[in-house]
C-alpha cells in the first residue's frame, strides 16, 4: 500500500475519534444551554419588571386621582379658592418621589349630564422636542355640577430587547390616565 494513503487513512480516523470524543464531552454544556436561552429569557426579564412598574405607576395615579377628587366634590377646592396651578400642586404633592410633577398634567371638566361626558384619550399635541403642548381645563364646577377630573401622566419608559416597549406616546414615554367621574356635593 502507498505511504500516502496510509497517512490520509489514518487522518481521517484520527478525525473521526475526535468528532466522536467531541460529541461525547459534556463539559461546557451547561454554559452554552444558558447562552441559548439567556437573550430570551433576560428579555422576558426586563418586559415583565418593566410592565409591573407601569401597572404601579397606574394605581398610584388612580388613588391620587380619587383623593384630589374627593377635594373638588366636597368643595373644599371651590371654597379655597385653589387656582389651576395650586392644584396641580396639591396632586404632585401626593405623587411618590419617583413620578415628576412636570410630567402630569391635569384636566377637569364640567358636563351637563353623566351621557354627556367626554371619557375618550385627549388628542395630544406636540412641539419640536415632543413636549406635550395641551391647554387643559379646570373647571371645578358648583354644587350639584357633574365633573370629570383626569389626571394624566407621562411615564417614562425603557425599550426592551427584541423591540418591546410600552411606549404610546410620539415622545416615546407611555401616557397613564387615571378618570374620576362624580358630582359636586354642597360648595
Amino acid at each position: 500500500m502507498d505511504k500516502g494513503l496510509i497517512a490520509v487513512a489514518r487522518r481521517r480516523e484520527a478525525w473521526r475519534l475526535q468528532a466522536i470524543r467531541f460529541c461525547d464531552n459534556r463539559r461546557g454544556a451547561a454554559a452554552i444551554e444558558f447562552a441559548i436561552i439567556a437573550a430570551p429569557f433576560i428579555a422576558l426579564l426586563l418586559a415583565v419588571v418593566q410592565t409591573t412598574l407601569i401597572m404601579f405607576t397606574q394605581q398610584v395615579l388612580e388613588t391620587t386621582a380619587e383623593s384630589a377628587g374627593r377635594g373638588i366634590r366636597t368643595g373644599v377646592v371651590q371654597k379655597n379658592g385653589v387656582n389651576q396651578s395650586a392644584f396641580k400642586t396639591q396632586v404632585c404633592g401626593t405623587l411618590p418621589s419617583f413620578m415628576s410633577c412636570k410630567d402630569v398634567m391635569v384636566d377637569v371638566q364640567v358636563a351637563n349630564s353623566f351621557d354627556a361626558l367626554n371619557s375618550s384619550t385627549p388628542a395630544l399635541s406636540y412641539d419640536a422636542l415632543g413636549n406635550v403642548t395641551n391647554s387643559w381645563n379646570y373647571k371645578p364646577g358648583n354644587t350639584g355640577d357633574i365633573v370629570i377630573m383626569r389626571v394624566m401622566y407621562q411615564a417614562p419608559v425603557v425599550l426592551g430587547p427584541l423591540g418591546f416597549t410600552l411606549a404610546n406616546m410620539k415622545n416615546g414615554r407611555r401616557l397613564l390616565i387615571a378618570t374620576s367621574v362624580f358630582k359636586n356635593e354642597s360648595v
